[in-house]
């Protein structure tokens, strides 16, 4: 499969879950009519350094569907994607464009819909997550959290949560709902003890 690549630190999109872009350069803009007049996909995918042209990209990306768009007046777009697979990158095509474009291969991982996870797992995440939320003083209906099913729960906190490209990367990149969901409350731990200075006590498996 081709697709057009928006290569973006920190922005990770999973199958089954949204993904709100303001599109504004206008490379990606470009991008943007192009995939609404063809097949309608992007490919998020992260760069290892802030997105220079040719900047080196990790291999592991996922394809989005264009399922909500809003064109405003100065050319910039809102857009919501929603994704449909992840992808492993195969080689960035040459063509005649101002934005990257690769070839990919949509069918390198299982995307079925994941088991539930194991109610101690569940309840960790939801529990990591309230104490990094009130580390940060963050303002969250964890009433509404709660009622979230358990993928959309990981991937929601996987794709808001401050972490950096790397970690953000393991999460996309790990194979099962419960392996990330596993790696999601590691991170949540460290990223709370930067924050208020506490030390971290390692998971008892």
């Amino acid at each position: 499969m081709r697709v057009p690549l928006f290569p973006l630190p920190g922005a990770i999109l999973f199958p089954r879950s949204q993904l709100p872009l303001h599109i504004f350069e206008p490379r990606y803009r470009e991008m943007v009519r192009d995939a609404l007049e063809g097949s309608g996909r992007i490919g998020m995918i992260q760069p290892h350094a802030p997105e220079d042209e040719g900047a080196p990209l990790y291999p592991i990306g996922c394809v989005g569907e264009i399922v909500g768009v809003e064109e405003l007046e100065d050319g910039r777009y809102n857009i919501v994607l929603l994704g449909t697979s992840r992808f492993r990158l195969i080689g960035e095509a040459d063509l005649d464009t101002a934005y990257r474009n690769a070839e990919v291969d949509a069918g390198a991982f299982d995307e079925s819909e994941p088991p539930p996870l194991a109610m101690t797992l569940r309840a960790e995440v939801e529990r990591e997550a309230r104490r990094l939320g009130d580390a940060m003083r963050l303002s969250v209906d964890w009433a509404a959290v709660r009622r979230l099913d358990d993928e959309m729960l990981v991937n929601a906190i996987a794709q808001v949560a401050p972490f950096d490209v790397g970690a953000k990367q393991a999460l996309l990149e790990a194979a099962t709902l419960s392996d990330r969901a596993d790696l999601l409350v590691q991170l949540m731990q460290f990223q709370r003890a930067a924050v208020t200075g506490a030390e971290v006590q390692p998971t008892l498996q």
